[in-house]
C-alpha cells in the first residue's frame, strides 16, 4: 500500500512538472481612516479580603459610568471585562508570603473615532480617581468586513492583469487559471495615539487625531497554457 501511494505521488509530481504555468501575485490595498476609537483602562486593587477587593474596583468602575454620563459623551459603549481575583502573593529574599489578594478589571470604552466628544471621555476618566488610559484607534470589524470582497476583487484582477502581460510578450495565446491561493487574513493593529493619566487632568485640551491605516489582500495565481 505504502509503494502504491509513493508510486501514485511522483507521478502526480511529474504531472505537475509538465504543465506549462505562469505564476503571478496580485495585490491590492486601501488607506482608510480609523472609524473607532478605544479607551483600555487596567484597574488593580489590593484588599485583605476577596470582597473588599472586588468593592473597590466595582465603585470604580460606577464612577467612570457616572462621570460619563454626567458628562453627556454621545455615541458610546462601556465594556468591562477580564475580571479576576488572585492571592497577593509577595516575595522578598527568596521568601514568599501571602497578603491578601488582588483584584484585576478591563474597562473599554469604544466609540466612533469622529466622536467630538473624545476629550470629554478623557476628563471623565481622569475625574474618576486614580486610572491610566490608552486611546487607540481602529478600523472595526465591520468595516473590514465590508472591504473584504472590493480587496479580494482588485488582487485578483491585478493578478489576472500580471499574467496577461506575460503571456502578450511572450506570445502566448491564450491561459486559462490553474489554481488559486491567498494569505490568511492579517490583523490590522490599532494605532495608538494617547496614554494619559489623572494627572493630565490639569492640562488643556489635547488635539486628538487619527492616522490613516492600510487593509491590504494578496493572493497568487497560477495559470497554465
Amino acid at each position: 500500500m505504502i509503494v502504491a501511494v509513493f508510486i501514485t505521488a511522483f507521478s502526480f509530481a511529474q504531472q505537475m512538472e509538465q504543465i506549462p504555468l505562469i505564476e503571478v501575485e496580485g495585490y491590492s490595498q486601501r488607506l482608510i481612516n480609523p472609524d473607532e476609537a478605544v479607551f483600555t483602562i487596567s484597574l488593580q486593587e489590593k484588599a485583605m479580603k476577596v470582597a473588599d477587593a472586588s468593592k473597590i474596583l466595582n465603585t470604580k468602575t460606577q464612577n467612570l459610568a457616572d462621570a460619563l454620563k454626567k458628562s453627556k459623551v454621545r455615541d458610546y459603549k462601556l465594556i468591562a471585562d477580564n475580571y479576576s481575583v488572585d492571592i497577593n502573593r509577595i516575595y522578598r529574599s527568596g521568601n514568599s508570603r501571602d497578603s491578601g489578594y488582588v483584584a484585576r478589571q478591563n474597562l473599554r470604552i469604544v466609540t466612533s473615532s469622529t466622536n467630538e466628544d473624545l476629550q470629554k471621555i478623557v476628563d471623565a476618566i481622569n475625574n474618576s480617581g486614580d486610572m491610566s488610559f490608552q486611546l487607540a484607534f481602529q478600523i472595526s470589524e465591520q468595516a473590514q468586513r465590508s472591504l473584504e470582497n472590493e480587496l479580494l476583487t482588485e488582487a485578483l484582477k491585478d493578478a489576472e492583469a500580471r499574467a496577461r502581460l506575460i503571456a502578450e510578450t511572450l506570445n502566448i495565446r491564450s491561459i486559462r487559471v490553474h489554481h488559486v491561493s491567498m494569505d490568511a487574513p492579517r490583523p490590522v493593529y490599532p494605532t495608538i495615539k494617547l496614554r494619559g493619566t489623572n494627572a493630565m487632568a490639569e492640562q488643556s485640551d489635547m488635539l486628538i487625531e487619527s492616522d490613516e491605516q492600510k487593509v491590504d489582500k494578496r493572493v497568487y495565481v497560477k495559470y497554465t497554457y
